[in-house]
């Protein structure tokens, strides 16, 4: 009580530190992220050339598109298209180009004429619905109004400027007739060749040294090939709670112990009372409702609709016998045979259905469930006095469109593949037989047209329970995860990985953008976490994943900018190992002939015919455009000088020239060579825009 009291008496001061304590975490992470109104992160998402894009309407058009689902690759999408809008409408800014009302009316029209909502009685948009529909808006739901309606209004009105742009881009595209000729030349034109190739893989490629030096040049060179995201490179191990064997037993067991019966004591009777088990009980869908994991529906089935285990164990069984407990899968099942009976292995019927109002059927239906039930005994009355007014009839009221024409002909179908109450009718029923029958889509008028060959089919109850983790095993997974932690941060992953039985899987070229890891799924926060400022190489961390945990090391963090050597060698080794092997190649051929050349390098002369220059592709040696362009540009019988190609070093000569067919006007090719350049047109010009533009992206803070 003293102690108490003495927190009583100082309740003032304990009040005042931990508001001082609150408000400096707030202050902290103020600081952190850039202050109070500065902080740019939480206003605006990004800018291009100083204008901003604002979060707020980022948000909202997220919230269009998504509809309410906000993953990175939809993160991703809205993003470009607002950069690109912003891209382009600075262009129109420059260009002078302004839209008016008259061009929002029509964007409008382009965007909802197919809207029910904006069209007049005759099926035909009318604009004024528009304006009503946006009034209404203004005056019920404001916020809306505000977030979508403007924001629409503002989207439309840039789009529109934007399209003006691009059609006048567009009208400055043009190719001549010589354009289109040139373009014909290069489809049509072939030649025919003869070459001696000496493959680069002649020469082992560890005779060829390449330094680092001449890496780091080539890079220097070719910084354009070689620009990179900030990425990181990640270790990780996933530890998954499951069942031990323990568990697996113990599952076993508790099956085990349903079989037979059990005497447990009654308070009611006041003596001993005997529980059926699934041997003995003759209730069996309660009992198996009562103790299994899932629900099956109990149903008869042939042979060749079991499973092997329950096909081999229990078909040919007497009724009565129950098989397993027996692992299947991820559940252990208990299963015993309840009935035989013989049954068609597939029947032919028709059918009327009648459905009533809220029932799915795709049907616009008013009437009642009891209007429908006196129509539906109509018909049935009708049709089982004459048997050719069911097609009629089916045409008439039969809700299932799919076969209503076809006089509800449902052709032939197996046991189970109708709803079970349509189902039993028809296999339990004889042949000419009609009847009504309600199911979840309304009454069916049911005719059965045939029924084929009886065979024998069982109906088999199943008890499943899933195999899963104790509460103990769920502890020692936690515990061990905890200490591989622990000693993952002080020691080496992958060694101790190793030594405590994980996988260690590395993953590379992590974006702070991406919010896929290979083997384990989505994982955005892990993703933001690497990618955070407090969070060095070598930090360490669990995450909680649906299947049990993912502990994650940094390996690496690679800063936006040009490739290290280390990173860019897997790409530039190739490169300049390939260019030392092409001049020591080169030097190896000394006669002028192809085949003293093919001779004195122990190689054959090959042949290629038709080969275009749109192609580039040669006849045993793939695509080798540099090679093609060469012997394009040799007169017949005239040998090349060699050639570094992709695959080799290549000395060609020309044995024919099939010219082009002439044409009496080019203008064709030449105009479907503009229509091509044309559908490409605003995504280059938009890309080579962004190129020159100073783009600024937080993305990443916010998502």
């Amino acid at each position: 009580m003293a102690v108490l009291n003495k927190i009583r008496q100082r309740s003032f001061f304990l009040i005042v530190i931990i508001a001082l304590a609150l408000f400096a975490f707030i202050l902290a992470d103020l600081f952190r992220t850039g202050g109070f109104s500065d902080n740019k992160a939480l206003k605006t998402i990004g800018e291009v050339n100083g204008e901003e894009i604002r979060t707020s309407d980022f948000q909202n058009r997220l919230e269009r598109t998504g509809q309410g689902r906000s993953s990175m690759a939809i993160v991703n999408s809205v993003w470009d298209q607002m950069l690109n809008e912003e891209v382009v409408a600075q262009q129109v800014e420059v260009a002078g180009i302004k839209v008016d009302s008259e061009h929002f009316k029509g964007a409008v029209e382009k965007a909802y004429s197919n809207d029910p909502t904006f069209q007049n009685e005759a099926g035909v948009f009318d604009y004024a619905k528009v304006q009503s529909y946006a009034n209404n808006l203004k005056e019920e739901d404001p916020q809306r109004y505000r977030t979508f309606w403007l924001g629409l209004e503002k989207e439309l009105l840039k789009n529109t400027a934007s399209n003006v742009y691009f059609d006048m881009v567009k009208a400055g595209v043009s190719f001549s007739e010589k354009e289109g000729e040139i373009a014909h030349k290069a489809d049509n034109e072939t030649v025919s060749l003869k070459y001696v190739q000496l493959p680069y893989s002649s020469i082992a490629d560890s005779t060829v040294t390449v330094s680092k030096s001449e890496i780091a040049s080539y890079i220097k060179d070719h910084e354009g090939q070689f620009k990179q995201e900030a990425n990181v490179d990640l270790l990780f191990v996933k530890i998954n709670e499951k069942a031990s064997l323990e568990d697996e037993n113990a599952i076993k067991s508790d099956l085990q112990s349903l079989i037979g019966d059990t005497v447990e004591y009654n308070n009611q009777i006041g003596a001993n009372d005997t529980i059926a088990g699934f041997a003995s009980t003759k209730s069996v869908e309660e009992f198996v409702a009562a103790n299994s994991s899932t629900k099956t529906a109990l149903k008869f089935q042939f042979k060749n609709q079991l499973s092997k285990n329950i096909a081999d164990n229990l078909f040919d069984a007497e009724v009565g016998k129950v098989y397993g407990p027996y692992k299947d899968g991820a559940v252990m099942k208990l299963a015993k045979l309840v009935a035989e009976t013989k049954m068609p292995d597939s029947a032919k019927a028709s059918h009327i259905l009648v459905s009533w109002e809220g029932l799915r059927t795709g049907q616009d239906v008013t009437r009642s469930k009891e209007e429908a039930k006196v129509l539906a005994d109509s018909i049935k009355a009708v049709v089982s006095n004459s048997k050719k007014k069911f097609e009629e009839l089916a045409l008439e009221f039969s809700a299932d469109k799919s076969n209503s024409s076809k006089g509800g002909d449902l052709g032939y179908f197996t046991p189970g593949a109708m709803v079970p109450a349509f189902n039993d009718f028809v296999f339990e029923g004889k042949e000419g037989n009609t009847g009504i029958v309600e199911t979840q889509f309304g009454y069916h008028i049911i005719n059965i047209k045939d029924l084929k060959e009886k065979k024998k089919a069982v109906k088999i109850a199943t008890i499943t329970r899933a195999i899963e983790p104790s509460e103990k095993t769920i502890g020692e997974i936690y515990a061990n995860a905890s200490d591989f932690v622990q000693n993952a941060k002080s020691g080496n992953f992958k060694d101790v990985a190793k030594e405590a039985s994980y996988v260690a899987s590395p993953v590379s070229g992590v974006k702070a953008l991406d919010e896929y890891i290979p083997g384990v799924g989505q994982q955005r926060s892990v993703v933001k976490w690497a990618f955070g400022e407090e969070n060095k190489e070598g930090s360490v961390k669990s995450f909680d994943i649906p299947t049990g945990y993912l502990v994650v090391k940094v390996v690496s963090k690679k800063e936006a900018g040009l490739k290290s050597v280390e990173n860019a060698s897997s790409e530039v080794l190739p490169i300049l190992r390939k260019a030392k092997k092409a001049v020591l190649l080169t030097a190896k051929i000394k006669a002028k002939d192809l085949e003293s050349i093919a001779v004195s390098n122990g190689t054959t002369v090959r042949s290629a015919s038709a080969v275009s220059f749109k192609s580039g592709s040669i006849s045993g040696a793939g695509v080798e455009k540099k090679v093609v362009g060469t012997a394009f540009g040799l007169k017949e019988g005239v040998v090349s000088a060699p050639v570094a190609g992709e695959k080799g070093v290549y000395v060609v000569q020309v044995t024919a020239k099939t010219a082009a067919q002439k044409l009496a006007s080019y203008k064709g090719v030449a105009n479907k060579t503009k229509t091509s350049v044309v559908s490409g047109a605003q995504s280059a010009v938009t890309n080579s825009l962004k190129e020159g533009l100073e783009i600024t992206d937080r993305r990443s803070d916010l998502y």
